[in-house]
Parts: structure tokens; sequence; C-alpha cells
């Protein structure tokens, strides 16, 4: 079985509670099943789960190098120079990381919801939007990666993973999926 959550933004990537916060336990009626992979507490968007070891293996073991693309919010503009560091790699502090896609939007897709609560708003400091596409998964990476660069993120959305997408799913929705993915549903 494979599902996939919207995760909230706000929700441990966990079963078992903490300290009275939010979990999968809210949203995934399902049982036995597991995060394969996981979300930030402050970040949102697809998170598949399964019960299936090796389907979870092939998705989140850096050796079969499956894509994940995010949404992400930047404080500040980015110019060339932050998109094509990025684009080459970044060197945190665990070493550098891999190439990755980068994509400048205008605007923040029609179909994203609006974040509850929504991300802080100041006149003065302007804001973009970025889709990042990922071959790896450290922790924290594109919030590390983005403040390397001087943009440091306000707003984090996963909206695929190694093909299988959000497609329309609000947070706290799921969806039972097929197993093998389709290519670039939302």
């Amino acid at each position: 079985m494979l599902i996939a959550l919207n995760k909230p933004f706000n929700v441990m990537c966990q079963f078992s509670a903490v300290d009275g916060r939010s979990t999968l336990a809210d949203f995934v009626r399902q049982t036995d099943v597991y995060p394969a992979g996981r979300l930030d507490y402050d970040s949102e968007g697809l998170l598949l789960l399964t019960d299936d070891g090796g389907l979870a293996h092939r998705l989140t073991d850096p050796k079969h190098k499956q894509p994940k693309t995010y949404l992400v919010q930047v404080e500040g503009i980015p110019d060339d120079v932050a998109l094509n560091t990025l684009r080459r790699g970044v060197m945190l502090n665990d070493g550098m990381t891999l190439p990755i896609g980068v994509e400048a939007l205008e605007s923040a897709p029609e179909w994203l919801w609006p974040r509850d609560p929504p991300v802080r708003f100041r006149k003065t400091v302007p804001d973009a939007w970025l889709r990042l596409t990922l071959r790896e998964g450290r922790n924290r990476q594109v919030r590390r990666m983005t403040a390397a660069v001087g943009l440091p993120t306000l707003r984090l959305v996963r909206e695929e993973v190694g093909g299988h997408a959000l497609a329309g799913l609000q947070p706290g929705e799921t969806r039972v999926l097929d197993a093998t993915p389709a290519r670039r549903r939302r």
C-alpha cells in the first residue's frame, strides 16, 4: 500500500504524540503504514506512507537518487549568482551538496493553498518563489542551501517525490496511490 498525505504545517512526521503537537495519527486512518522519508515539523506537502519496506527503501535510500521537488518561498530576490550556485551545489557544514534543478517562479502556483498561520509579511523585505529538485535528502537541506546563498526559506512545500505528486490534495487529505509513479501530476 502507498498513501499520499498532504502534511500540514506544524505536524510531527510521526504517529506517536509529543508534547501535545499534532501528528500523522491526526490525519492517516490506515494502520501499519509508516512514512517513507520525512518532512520537518515546519514544512508542508507530500509525504508518502507505505507498509512495503522495499518500496520505502527505494523511495528514500540516497543510492536510488529519487527526485524530490519543493516549492520554496524565500526572503529576498534571487539573482543569477544565487541561482547558479544552487544549481551547481552548495558547500554546507556536512559537505558539498549534489547539483539541483532550480526554477525561479513569477509567483506561487495558483493551486497552492494559503498557509495557516500565514507566513510573516514584511512590507520592506521582498520575497520570491523557487522550485527546487534534489536527488539527496540531508537534514533541513533546502533551508540550509537557500540560507547559504543569502535567501532564507520562509515556506517549504514538497510537491513531488519519485514521480508521485500532490495532485490536488489539500492539507490533511490522503489518497491511496499506485506504487508506479505518474509524471508531474498535481
